[in-house]
């Protein structure tokens, strides 16, 4: 806690009355610090910044008791999100989660009823021997729970992972692709004919109210350990190891581990990632970033993916498809991966690495 403190002074200095427009605290479960800490991390960056926006809080079920509930809408946090993962309590057990159906369901419950502007469950599909009629009763459970958001994962193994580092299951066996495709279509039809409308490749969102999000915003910092940053044309990470992080902030050392400057195409290529991820843009939002028409760069490439049916183009707007969401998805996931892989992997094993290559 002392030393994101430390870290919010150095932004404050750097950012003056610049207004914040989002705001997330995620990655892992920012809840373990709730009444050891938090508070004065919440007090001390709205002291510091012009903050112009309400709080998304990730939160685990087991932090949600009444009073913890009642603490947190306190704070000034509108926008929670619960890792449910599951409502089979073989697949809780599998996933390592450490409560029941029963239990997550109450917890559920109980933040449904503190009005939260928007609350999200965060729902994992393709499990292990998990069938299409699981995947569809789970569906129909997580719209009767009330919750304004769902975002409904694949499982993805990474190989740093414990899960991921026994090479079983592949994130892309042809077979695992279509199965994936098939359960996120059973999640499509029940969220669709209950009045949610998709806000993101995994995340559906109840039409009319505000969606939960992390770090789709076009630029960003990050605090703490492993915190990531990304100005335009520069991103940085900090490092991953806790320890090293807070010895580096108390001898007034940069915690920044890795950085990496983005040339313009780099630049365009991570602006459509997340554009792409968020399903729908303007073009003129890539011409007020890069000063080029979108048309005149990819438009032979828009064509092609609208008359495959992965995309719509009204001339101004590029919308994707249900099936190009996930298609398009699944191509960039092949990288992306990778790269989380590469990077988080090494960065873990590694408090300073001096290179990574990508």
């Amino acid at each position: 806690m002392q030393a994101i403190i430390k870290e919010i002074d150095q932004y404050a200095f750097l950012t003056g009355k610049i207004p914040v427009t989002s705001f997330y605290i995620g990655g892992g479960t920012p809840t373990t610090m709730l009444n050891n800490g938090l508070e004065d991390i919440l007090e001390h960056i709205y002291k510091k910044f012009n903050m112009q926006c309400d709080i998304h809080l990730e939160s685990h079920p087991n932090h949600l008791s009444q009073v913890n509930l009642e603490k947190i809408k306190s704070l000034g946090v509108q926008n929670l999100s619960i890792g449910v993962e599951s409502l089979q309590d073989k697949y809780l057990k599998f996933l390592n989660r450490p409560y029941s159906v029963k239990e997550v369901t109450e917890t559920v419950q109980r933040s449904v009823d503190m009005n939260f502007k928007c609350l999200n469950l965060d729902f994992i599909f393709e499990l292990p021997g998990q069938t299409y009629s699981e995947v569809e009763l789970a569906g129909r459970t997580l719209v009767e729970m009330g919750a304004n958001q769902v975002a409904a994962y694949p499982l993805f193994r990474f190989p740093y992972t414990k899960m991921g580092s026994s090479g079983e299951v592949s994130n892309f066996k042809l077979a695992t692709i279509l199965k994936r495709r098939k359960m996120i279509g059973i999640l499509e039809n029940i969220f669709y004919s209950s009045g949610f409308a998709r806000s993101s490749v995994w995340a559906f969102t109840k039409q009319g109210q505000p969606k939960y999000c992390s770090v789709t915003v076009p630029a960003y910092f990050g605090l703490g350990a492993s915190g990531g940053t990304y100005l335009n044309d520069i991103f940085y990470l900090n490092t991953f190891n806790v320890s090293h992080y807070i010895q580096a902030m108390e001898k007034g050392n940069s915690p920044i581990a890795l950085s990496i400057n983005l040339r313009e195409k780099m630049q365009m290529a991570a602006w459509l990632y997340w554009r792409i991820y968020e399903t729908s843009f303007n073009k003129t939002d890539f011409q007020q970033r890069f000063g080029k028409e979108l048309d005149h760069l990819l438009g032979k490439y828009l064509k092609f993916c609208a008359a495959i049916g992965f995309l719509q183009d009204d001339g101004s707007q590029i919308t994707l498809t249900d099936r190009g969401t996930y298609w398009l998805h699944a191509f960039e996931d092949i990288f992306s991966i990778d790269y989380i892989s590469t990077l988080w992997g090494t960065s873990k094993q590694n408090p300073w690495p001096q290179k990574v290559v990508l």
